[in-house]
């Protein structure tokens, strides 16, 4: 489904994931953005999270994820590199030029494991960078790492 929204649902087995550092209970007021031209990386990431209680939106690009981004104002953003027309350095350039969007924390995801790449990763604004294949762990534990980060920081809108 392109560009689709799910919200997670809270079953009985809401609670804490002790390998993820994750409330469960928690996530389904936490939004995440998956940005990545592989359909598989979309759907298997979305099903992922939905399972865990995310609310995920996904966008198949940049263009794509800039117009839901200011719509849905996601909490986490994870952007794939290699994308046609807009990649994710130049995407995420823009969305950390954006003043309500600077704190967002981005995530880059890449088949690609140079240091050029990470380097440049942060020098665009990203928080984290995730290799593919990543595992289900690795998601989680970047989104218990940047969600921390979030509920501390003061809001200044």
């Amino acid at each position: 489904m392109r560009g689709s929204m799910s919200t997670g649902q809270r079953g009985p087995e809401a609670g804490v994931d002790a390998a993820a550092g994750t409330d469960t209970a928690l996530a389904g007021n936490y939004t995440i953005m998956v940005i990545d031209d592989s359909k598989t990386i979309r759907r298997s990431v979305e099903a992922l999270l939905t399972r865990e209680g995310f609310g995920v939106i996904t966008a198949i690009d940049g263009f794509e994820a800039l117009s839901k981004i200011a719509d849905h104002r996601p909490d986490l953003i994870f952007l794939d590199i290699m994308m046609p027309r807009l990649d994710g350095y130049q995407t995420c350039a823009l969305i950390k030029h954006h003043r309500v969007f600077r704190q967002t924390p981005v995530v880059m995801l890449s088949s690609k494991d140079g240091l050029f790449d990470r380097a440049r990763g942060r020098i665009v604004g990203s928080h984290a960078y995730i290799t593919k294949p990543f595992t289900r762990d690795e998601l989680l534990h970047v989104i218990a790492q940047h969600r921390t980060v979030i509920d501390l920081e003061p809001v200044n809108d």
